[in-house]
C-alpha cells in the first residue's frame, strides 16, 4: 500500500495508527467499509464538511450508522446554522473527493468536531485520505493532532 498524506502526518507526529485497503468498487460509504473490514458501524467514521458562511467551513466526523444533526453540529461549532457544502466544492475545498475525505491533512486545518462516542474506543476509523483507504487510530490522539473537540453531534 502506498502511503497517503494521512499516514505520513501521522508518523510525523508519532502517531500509532493502522492502515486497511478495502474493495471501493463495493462502495465507499462508511457503512460498506465497515461492513469490508468486519467491524461494527459504531466504529468507522466518516468525515461531513459543512459551511456556516461563504468562506467558513466546518468538519464533523460521525459514526458511519448516525446522521449528522445540523442544529446541534452548528451549536457544536458555535455558530448559527450550518450546511453541508455542495459535493462539487468538496475537492476544492478540502484536497480530497467524495469517499477519500479524512480529517487529516485537508488543505486548510478547518475547525473539526468529532461526535463524542469516538471516545468509547481505544481505536475508531476513518478515511486514510484515498478512496480504499481507512486507518484505524486512538480518537484523543488524532483530536489532539488536529485541535477537535467532542460533541453530541448527531440525530
Amino acid at each position: 500500500m502506498n502511503k497517503t498524506n494521512v499516514m505520513r502526518i501521522l508518523e510525523s507526529a508519532k502517531i500509532d495508527y493502522q492502515a486497511f485497503e478495502y474493495d471501493s468498487s463495493k462502495g465507499v460509504d462508511a457503512l460498506s467499509v465497515a461492513q469490508f473490514l468486519n467491524r461494527p458501524p459504531e466504529q468507522i467514521f466518516k468525515t461531513l464538511v459543512c459551511q456556516s458562511s461563504p468562506r467558513d467551513y466546518h468538519v464533523f466526523v460521525v459514526p458511519a450508522n448516525a446522521d449528522l444533526d445540523l442544529k446541534k453540529a452548528a451549536k457544536a461549532a458555535g455558530v448559527k446554522k450550518v450546511d453541508m457544502i455542495p459535493l462539487k466544492a468538496l475537492l476544492p475545498t478540502t484536497g480530497y473527493i467524495h469517499g477519500g475525505c479524512s480529517p487529516v491533512g485537508m488543505k486548510k486545518q478547518f475547525q473539526t468536531v468529532i461526535d463524542e462516542t469516538a471516545i468509547l474506543f481505544d481505536e475508531f476509523c476513518v478515511s486514510g485520505g484515498k478512496v480504499g483507504v481507512t486507518i484505524a487510530v486512538n480518537p484523543e490522539k488524532l483530536a489532539s493532532l488536529i485541535n477537535a473537540t467532542f460533541a453530541d453531534i448527531t440525530a
